[in-house]
């Protein structure tokens, strides 16, 4: 089985980019230019995943709701678990919810 490698010059590359935008208008704009439609929607469903995971739902009930694979629930589930990025996001997002309180 072939697996395409991103080169990690690449991906800082992407990144900068990402990291020099000023606000949400920038934001959606770019990643409108940057992704396809069904990318879009895949990245959303994914972290619809994040968020029901979090609040601790069911896989069947995660499924029936984003659409998601049970594959793909599992993957965000470890990524949850053992990774840093979708922790990092919901303690922001969280903690934004909470100061607007």
């Amino acid at each position: 089985m072939y697996k395409q490698k991103v080169a990690e010059k690449d991906l800082e590359d992407l990144y900068q980019a990402m990291l020099s935008l000023n606000n949400d208008e920038e934001f959606h704009a770019f990643f409108e230019d940057l992704c396809t439609v069904d990318e879009l929607k895949s990245l959303a469903q994914r972290w619809q995943v994040v968020q029901m995971l979090y609040e601790k739902n069911k896989y069947n009930d995660i499924m029936k709701e984003t659409g998601a694979s049970s594959t793909t629930i599992s993957r965000v589930k470890k990524c949850l678990d053992y990774g840093e990025g979708y922790a990092m996001a919901l303690k922001r997002i969280n903690k934004k919810l909470i100061d607007k309180d």
